[in-house]
């Protein structure tokens, strides 16, 4: 992430130059770009960080939903540095347009944007789909339902950053072509416009994670059926399973246990079963109280 912090720093200072070069409105919608990916990464970086501590007295399920809250911060940076600042300036090329010219540096910028930027989203693509596959689910639905906030972040913002240079390309190309500065204009506030949705998405993920986000249900039927098949468990009559940060889950089930031990001892069982479901990497805590005799089984 370093380096991809570095890179979309060095790709903001080319396309602030080429801005000041050229004048294009395109150009400085992608220079905004460039910046809030660059703000965004330190972000991301802190949220992988802070997220990864380990649980204590105070945090027992840990502080994964860190790396919400700090991706959340980042869709906010997006949507602020990014977006409102290139729709702003399309708008003020639109009404009181200035003059442009040097368009072979814009081509140059962008070329060597578009490169930088295709290899970064080529890696959080494979990544994607490798998560898409265990999952058995499409690219856009493990996009959107992954609990890792940075992997989504790096995703959608890497695809924002090609699709953004190619329509501020198409921008100052019709501005070059046609001599009038509208299309450059709409070239800005079209790439402001695909950072505001971006971000919102984002946004709006974060936001469902830190409220509670539970299991999938294909998901949640792996984890009953694999409760019932524990040696120790008899009936299973509730569960529920939420995301306490990127890969994992607090998980909160009633069980009746095999046999008809005592009370000291029940305690005793459920408690090695918490500890042995808390020894899988993805349970950060599990909580299993016993199930009464009037309850029903879990369907």
């Amino acid at each position: 992430m370093i380096r991809a912090f570095a890179a979309n720093v060095l790709i903001g200072v080319a396309k602030t130059v080429a801005a000041v070069l050229t004048g294009a409105a395109s150009m400085v919608a992608e220079a905004a770009h460039s910046w809030a990916d660059a703000g965004n990464e330190i972000f991301l970086m802190t949220a992988e960080r802070r997220a990864a501590r380990p649980p204590d007295a105070e945090h027992p399920t840990g502080y994964g939903r860190e790396a919400y809250v700090w991706s959340m911060l980042a869709a906010l940076g997006l949507f602020l540095a990014g977006a409102a600042v290139s729709i702003m300036h399309g708008i003020q090329e639109l009404v009181a347009p200035e003059p442009a010219s040097n368009f072979v540096i814009a081509y140059v910028v962008f070329a060597v944007a578009f490169v930088l930027e295709g290899i970064s989203f080529a890696q959080a693509f494979r990544q994607m789909r490798r998560g898409a596959q265990e999952a058995d689910r499409d690219l856009l639905e493990q996009a959107l339902t992954t609990s890792d906030p940075t992997l989504r972040a790096l995703f959608a913002e890497d695809f924002a950053a090609v699709i953004g240079i190619v329509v501020a390309t198409g921008g100052v190309l019709a501005h070059d072509l046609t001599g009038s500065p509208v299309p450059d204009a709409i070239g800005s506030i079209l790439v402001g416009l695909l950072l505001g949705v971006v971000a919102l998405v984002l946004f709006d993920r974060n936001r469902d994670f830190l409220v509670g986000e539970v299991l999938d249900p294909a998901k949640r039927e792996l984890v009953v059926a694999g409760l019932r098949e524990h040696a120790e468990i008899d009936r299973l009559t509730m569960l529920h399973v939420e995301y306490v940060g990127p890969r994992k889950v607090l998980l909160v089930a009633r069980v009746d246990l095999v046999g008809d031990a005592p009370e000291h001892e029940l305690g005793e069982r459920l408690l090695r079963l918490e500890r042995e479901l808390e020894s899988r990497p993805t349970v950060a805590r599990a909580i299993l109280s016993p199930a009464t005799s009037g309850e029903a089984e879990l369907i």
